[in-house]
């Protein structure tokens, strides 16, 4: 069995999350499980976070965590409306949706490295946090294996339309690795969808902008999960020729839909980060 490594990105966006529980009012994703799924193990962790929650900066990329997660399940529950039964997370992290699931129909895959997964499994074991029947865990290393093949072999419904979260991975992969991936989703059946978040390039960002880069791009670089990918609105679009429509939203849409008329200053900053959907 691979080790399991803890990835500092997914544990970061984990810490983030469950400070927004404690700390922001009112709160615009609601995660009963966040803050129990770390337990005592990160309890020093959370705290930190909580020391600094109130910075610029990470005021403005925890606004960014929570609506993305927000927006995923606000589309996914449209699309279980429309008789979705299969919801598949793609580099799944510590998401906690399967654990607080409202839809008996839906059977959710989480997808994610073996030693990743590892990591969540002894978390939620020593939180005493069941594994309901409704999930599924498939473990893919990207490098080796075939997401599509792996799917099929946890008992996922290729006939049967999917919604899909994406969330954090497409600024880390190469080129050919997300032309694959969105290629395997525009393959679902019609009423198929998918909600992932993407960054702009840093020529096309403010000076201060580019500064925030630099410094986030140089973090990530030392946890060994560099950046890689990057899409104006434009080319994004171009990549999704597969699909029926799409929304993009930029922070003054998302900010209008999730932080208008706070009394604090939780709020997404700067251009770089957007929200997407695609249908089939």
């Amino acid at each position: 069995m691979v080790e399991a490594v803890p990835s500092r990105t997914a544990l970061g966006v984990a810490l983030r999350r469950a400070v927004h529980q404690l700390c922001d009012m009112p709160i615009v994703f609601h995660d009963p499980v966040a803050v129990p799924m770390l337990g005592s193990h990160y309890a020093d962790s959370l705290n930190a976070y909580l020391d600094g929650a109130g910075e610029p900066f990470a005021m403005g990329m925890r606004a960014h965590l929570v609506a993305r997660s927000r927006y995923a399940e606000d589309n996914l529950r449209g699309a279980v409306e429309s008789g979705v039964s299969q919801y598949v997370l793609l580099g799944a992290g510590l998401d906690t949706f399967a654990y607080r699931n409202p839809y008996p129909q839906l059977r959710v895959f989480e997808v994610d490295h073996p030693a990743t997964q590892q990591w969540k499994r002894e978390l939620l074991a020593r939180s005493g946090i069941a594994i309901p029947e409704s999930l599924t865990y498939t473990p893919v290393n990207f490098e080796t294996q075939s997401l599509a093949a792996e799917l099929t072999a946890a008992g996922f419904d290729r006939q049967a339309p999917a919604y899909f979260a994406w969330l954090g991975v497409v600024p880390y992969l190469t080129l050919n690795a997300f032309r694959t991936t969105v290629a395997f989703i525009a393959a679902q059946p019609v009423g198929s969808g998918v909600t992932f978040d993407y960054g702009q390039p840093r020529a096309v960002l403010p000076p201060r902008e580019q500064i925030a880069r630099d410094a986030l791009a140089s973090r990530v670089q030392s946890a060994g999960e560099p950046f890689q990918l990057f899409f104006t609105p434009g080319e994004i679009a171009a990549e999704l020729s597969g699909f029926s429509k799409h929304e993009d939203l930029g922070a003054t849409e998302v900010n209008a839909r999730y932080f208008a008329e706070r009394s604090d200053r939780l709020a997404i900053r700067g251009s770089s980060g957007r929200l997407l959907c695609a249908w089939r």
